[in-house]
């Protein structure tokens, strides 16, 4: 079942006089519960996509149907909606709130949404524990290691059950080693049943994902699973 369907993207943008084609007929469709790695040079469309998927941006022309609905025709205020309860976020640098602990972090996404008190108690409890943050629930950001910050990060990303995490570089601030944990975190999530969208330049970390999508130019340059899709 499609999860992601764009048809003739267009995204544009003005830099002084000159118009940028930052996506050009980009047509694109992603199943529920894939794992998808997209690659490609700096300037490639890479986090133009990656916004556009989040409903961060918009396009120019085209259609984004997420989950069966256009998605274009949205006000902000019904984009916010689905962008807060469909879609997860997961950043290089965290983006986590310097002032908020571990455990606010975490329920901020069903604070902003009005999930009651109880229900985000019991939520942020579950996911301490399933993220292996339960003796940091008070800390701060500064008082985490960076592996822990992203592990608070996606346990933020994912605490209003997304049907799409989007991760932008998530391993990119992380050594080797602690890289691999929240690629693996990220991994069983996707297990789940969860659709994962990365975006890398780590060539072993982009070959890990079943499915490889190469940006150039804005365009779509190289799609693993184009004969795949082709065939339903």
């Amino acid at each position: 079942m499609p999860l992601i369907e764009l048809a003739a993207i267009e995204r544009r943008f003005l830099l002084g006089d000159t118009t940028v084609r930052a996506l050009t007929g980009l047509d694109l469709r992603i199943d529920a519960g894939e794992y998808v790695a997209v690659m490609g040079p700096s300037g490639s469309g890479k986090s133009t996509l990656l916004n556009l998927l989040g409903l961060l941006d918009r396009p120019n022309e085209g259609s984004y149907r997420l989950e069966g609905r256009d998605v274009t025709t949205l006000s902000p205020d019904e984009l916010a909606g689905v962008r807060s309860r469909r879609i997860g976020f997961v950043f290089q640098s965290f983006h986590l709130v310097p002032r908020l602990s571990a455990a606010e972090n975490i329920a901020l996404p069903m604070t902003l949404a009005g999930i009651p008190l109880p229900e985000r108690r019991q939520r942020v409890a579950r996911a301490l524990q399933d993220f292996g943050l339960a003796n940091r629930a008070d800390h701060k950001p500064d008082q985490l290691s960076g592996g822990q910050r992203q592990r608070v990060a996606i346990a933020r990303a994912t605490i209003m059950q997304p049907a799409l995490i989007l991760a932008d570089e998530p391993t990119g601030n992380l050594d080797r080693h602690t890289g691999d944990e929240v690629v693996n975190l990220l991994e069983t999530l996707n297990a789940g049943g969860v659709t994962l969208i990365v975006v890398t330049h780590d060539q072993g970390m982009g070959a890990r994902a079943r499915r490889q999508l190469v940006m150039e130019d804005g365009h779509l340059q190289y799609d693993s699973g184009q004969n795949a899709h082709a065939r339903r």
